[in-house]
């Protein structure tokens, strides 16, 4: 998915599509296998969110009783009012305490099921290779990593403080509509006016603050893309210090990260400029707010009809309905958060939807006991064809060796044989017997030397002594007492070391069928003859589709096929 196409999908997830979507990615969770514990903790910290509600009902009523006992200086209800406040107080700690609790245990758990099903969802159907390649999504370890965190605790966050917001709204409406009383305007008696008086200054206040605010969602999303994109950058660098370091391409990349952190520092600023803004005005709304309910409620007072207690009372009813009808307005940011990390992982899920969904014109099916390639063809982005009507077919126990020009297609035919390459059209059938591919650029693990060499095994399915025996024959018996090292192997190890270990995994593994791309262009020819004799003498039978330039390869292949203006080519 290009830029453009994703703002698109962005902004095509808006009003009901938006919900619709947002609704198929929380409720999963809900009705797992972990739903008896899930919502067990989430009835408990609801329970705990109106317990503290009833706890600031209690506490309104307090404060009638409490002015009212200073106003007329009762020390013995002063002191009992003290004493059940403290009790009060005691409560409503460990209440707070529990439900922050068990919310960060519903949290991470919630956030656990998530990541599992998208890892497990990200590494299915090849969505990991395809993503990448398409470039559907950018940055899917943010999506996966920090977008589920803030998703479920955002989103957790929000609902609790939802439902609290509702039932507090609820229970301090009807107080305050019982203590304001009425008052007359234009000659209309207008019954609860404080209720009333809350409902206009907070729905005026969240009206402006959306006003001034709005653009904070796109904001956050950009702010987040760039924040990725800035991680992975210095990711490339790490991953390629030697190679920059040869080319001496400091400043270049200085440049680079720099441009990088432009955009991070710009979008940034913006934020801040939208921020301070709505500070200004939710700060103001928050002040005005303190001595607004006096304001309205002073005349009552000095004409006598209510005494300090009550007037108190009122001033803490009207914040309560004031705050609560205001929720909008406090969670704003979050909100705007919320909708931008939303928007990351629905867009990343539609990305591996569509990848999913897309049609497969190349079928790869495995059957038989031979490679069979019938009218293939394969085409490049820009429709330039690689190989148009190709058929091959390779019998078991065959080696046979594909060459041709830089470009004509000898990779693009084994990532098609690999069910890697969706342009083109036309069937392979694949040996359903043990295969391994050997990429001219083995992928080994972090972790220990032996899980590396094992990879994509486990390290329990061969003997230990059998790890020391495949190194030696790789020549690298400098490796063997690292067997049990951890390290970060792709760097450690040079690109001619780490072709002899893929080889070492090669034996190790046993295929049937081995299919390799350049898989000794980092050897001497020395080393490559070494390690191709040591695969046919121990690997009797072993089936091997080579690609390769070098002439040296040929007296290990009885058969060559060349690829000659997008047709395969028998050599002789």
């Amino acid at each position: 998915m290009t830029q453009n196409a994703e703002y698109s999908a962005v902004n095509d997830a808006v009003g009901d599509r938006f919900w619709h979507r947002i609704w198929h990615l929380v409720i999963p969770y809900w009705r797992s296998e972990e739903k008896g514990k899930a919502w067990l903790l989430l009835i408990a910290v609801i329970g705990l969110s109106l317990f503290n509600v009833a706890i600031s009902v209690i506490v309104n009523r307090w404060y009638r009783d409490f002015y009212n006992s200073l106003e007329n200086k009762d020390v013995a209800a002063f002191t009992h009012l003290m004493l059940f406040f403290c009790g009060i107080a005691a409560v409503a700690i460990l209440a707070a305490v529990y439900r922050l609790y068990l919310t960060q245990m519903l949290t991470i758990r919630w956030r656990r099921w998530l990541t599992e099903k998208h890892f497990a969802r990200w590494l299915d159907h090849k969505n990991y290779y395809n993503l990448e390649q398409g470039g559907y999504t950018d940055n899917p370890d943010q999506r996966l990593s920090e977008d589920l965190n803030s998703f479920t605790s955002d989103t957790l966050s929000l609902v609790l403080g939802l439902i609290s917001t509702v039932v507090s709204l609820v229970s301090f409406s009807i107080i305050l509509w019982g203590v304001s009383g009425s008052i007359e305007v234009f000659g209309i008696t207008v019954p609860g006016y404080m209720f009333w008086c809350a409902l206009v200054y907070a729905g005026v206040g969240s009206w402006l603050a959306h006003l001034i605010g709005r653009r904070l969602i796109g904001l956050s999303n950009n702010q987040q893309r760039y924040e990725a994109d800035l991680r992975f950058a210095m990711i490339r660098i790490r991953e390629n210090a030697e190679s920059i370091a040869l080319y001496d391409g400091e400043p270049n990349e200085n440049r680079r990260l720099n441009d990088r952190f432009g955009k991070v520092w710009h979008n940034f600023w913006t934020i801040m400029q939208v921020q301070k803004r709505l500070k200004f005005f939710t700060t103001g709304y928050g002040q005005i707010a303190i001595i607004f309910p006096f304001v309205v409620a002073a005349p009552r007072y000095f004409a006598g009809k209510i005494q300090l207690g009550e007037l108190m009372q009122i001033n803490s009813a009207f914040g309560n309905v004031q705050e609560n009808f205001s929720w909008f307005i406090d969670a704003y940011v979050t909100l705007a958060g919320w909708k931008a990390t939303s928007d990351r992982l629905l867009s990343f899920r539609q990305a591996m939807s569509d990848n999913e969904a897309r049609p497969r014109d190349i079928k790869v099916a495995h059957q038989g006991s031979q490679v069979q390639v019938d009218d293939l063809d394969l085409s490049v982005s820009g429709g330039r064809t690689l190989l148009g009507g190709a058929s091959l077919a390779v019998a078991a126990g065959e080696r046979v060796m594909l060459s041709g020009r830089s470009g004509s297609g000898k990779s693009t035919l084994l990532r098609a044989m690999g069910n890697l390459w969706p342009s083109g059209a036309g069937r392979i059938t694949l040996p359903n017997e043990r295969a391994l591919f050997l990429p001219q650029r083995p992928y080994l693990p972090i972790g220990s030397l032996r899980e590396a060499l094992s990879y994509p095994q486990p390290v329990s399915d061969y003997p230990a002594e059998r790890y020391a025996q495949v190194l030696e024959t790789c020549r690298l018996p400098h490796l063997v007492s690292r067997l049990d090292e951890s390290n970060h192997w792709q760097r450690m190890l040079s690109p001619g070391e780490q072709q002899r270990l893929a080889f070492a995994r090669a034996l190790l593994y046993a295929p049937k069928w081995l299919y390799m791309d350049e898989a000794t262009s980092a050897m001497d020819e020395e080393d490559e003859a070494s390690l191709y004799q040591a695969l046919i003498d121990e690997l009797p039978g072993l089936s091997i589709i080579s690609v390769g330039h070098r002439s040296s390869l040929k007296r290990f292949h009885p058969r060559h096929v060349r690829i000659e203006q997008g047709q395969l080519v028998a050599q002789g």
